[in-house]
């Protein structure tokens, strides 16, 4: 049976956003996501099935392989008066390889809730591993994969870039949280999901509740950012204000608030225009703040516990070593393996 979905987004008495497309499967394992992600990671998913179950045009019960393999082909199409852009990242059209790889992950995730059910007639997962090749086939590897990705580093700020920033921002509030971020290395959500009772003011440090995949950690963060913090509690922050959360909009309908992402979005935004800067996001300064402290000789493992991350080939992505920082590290380390090398030796 064909049916349409209907992108629904209600909010409940709680205050907890409830998304639903329009099928009881689809919206129960929406429902069933809510206590297990963040809330932008539940309303991706509801986003992308939807998207998803609008090309293939099924029930869940009855796609297969073939239709996810379609569905990749028509998200890799240039949209209709756009056939002869092309991006200069990878030089393809139709959407990011990312954009679809995350569709399918969100698709993968669906199927793989309702094998676990096991009250559907839905036996395997319709998304491939991979496109088999004689080694995968051999060695039960994944195989190809469905979508090749062209690997991206954000960009980092050196110090004057940094500066200039930090120069165009106009508040201590914005300040604080771009400290967060350049010092901290927190994430913007962590820095947006600050509370009050989460500072420790005594120990430099704060305890991030909004982690990535529900994750608590107590990181230190410099002191220069915490002296911000209070000059914006004593100057700026409204009286009004009946929110925990540390972060909250200063003017305006919204004033006492709790200051939203495209809000923060907006002051960067704002700020590199004025400093004069192409680049320079939130998600940059998280990028700065792990190289300046690598090479300041910051262990890599503390900056796995600093970044929150669950595996360190996820903090090595995140380091953009700059080649004189390391060039010394081998001189310095080839040195001493060399002076070992002719102790006892005859001169």
């Amino acid at each position: 049976m064909e049916w349409s979905p209907t992108f629904e987004c209600h909010v409940r008495p709680d205050g907890e956003h409830e998304y639903r497309i329009g099928h009881q499967l689809i919206d129960e394992f929406l429902e069933f996501v809510v206590g297990r992600a963040r809330p932008n990671t539940v309303r991706a998913y509801a986003h992308d099935l939807s998207v998803f179950f609008t090309v293939v045009r099924k029930e869940p019960t009855e796609v297969r392989p073939k239709d996810v393999m379609s569905f990749v082909t028509a998200q890799r199409r240039p949209k209709s008066g756009a056939e002869n852009v092309v991006r200069i990242a990878d030089g393809s059209s139709g959407l990011s390889a990312a954009t679809i790889k995350r569709r399918l992950a969100a698709v993968s995730s669906f199927y793989g809730y309702l094998i676990t059910r096991d009250d559907v007639d839905v036996s395997a997962n319709p998304v491939p591993r991979g496109i088999a090749t004689r080694k995968s086939r051999s060695r039960g590897g994944r195989g190809l994969p469905l979508v090749r990705g062209v690997r991206r580093l954000p960009r980092i700020l050196d110090a004057d870039e940094v500066e200039s920033l930090m120069g165009a921002l106009r508040t201590e509030r914005d300040r604080a949280m771009t400290q967060a971020m350049v010092l901290g290395g927190l994430r913007r959500c962590e820095v947006l999901g600050l509370r009050l009772g989460d500072l420790r003011l005594g120990e430099w440090r704060v305890l991030i509740t909004e982690g990535k995949g529900g994750h608590e950690r107590l990181v230190p963060l410099s002191p220069t950012f915490f002296a911000t913090v209070a000059r914006y509690m004593d100057r700026e922050r409204p009286e009004e204000a009946t929110t925990d959360l540390l972060f909250v909009s200063l003017k305006g309908p919204r004033r006492g608030q709790p200051l939203s992402v495209p809000g923060l979005d907006q002051i960067m935004s704002a700020a590199r225009e004025r400093a004069g800067l192409s680049h320079g996001t939130c998600h940059e300064l998280r990028h700065t703040c792990f190289t300046r402290l690598r090479e300041a000789g910051m262990a890599i493992e503390a900056i796995q516990a600093q970044a929150g991350h669950r595996s360190i080939t996820s903090t090595r992505v995140y380091l953009h070593l700059d080649m004189h920082w390391l060039a010394d590290e081998y001189r310095r380390a080839i040195e001493a393996i060399e002076a070992q090398a002719t102790v006892g030796m005859a001169q």
